[in-house]
């Protein structure tokens, strides 16, 4: 069961690989809105795309992985 407010899912990525629970967030403004999701050492930045796939009956949009950037030490 997913929370009500999901509406986005990632692709791609090293979240690519995840389970599709760990891939679901709720963006403000999925037309505009980037995200960027620390992991460990690292920012990957993810896109919206047009694209939508349907989960459980939710129509959920789509973000693409596009690159990383590193935290300066």
């Amino acid at each position: 069961m997913q929370p009500a407010n999901v509406n986005t899912i990632l692709r791609g990525g090293s979240m690519g690989s995840k389970p599709v629970g760990e891939r679901l967030f709720h963006v403000k403004d999925p037309a505009e809105d980037v995200l960027k999701i620390f992991l460990g050492n690292r920012y990957e930045h993810y896109y919206p795309t047009v694209d939508v796939e349907e989960l459980d009956g939710r129509a959920l949009h789509v973000f693409d992985w596009s690159h990383n950037t590193y935290v300066a030490e």
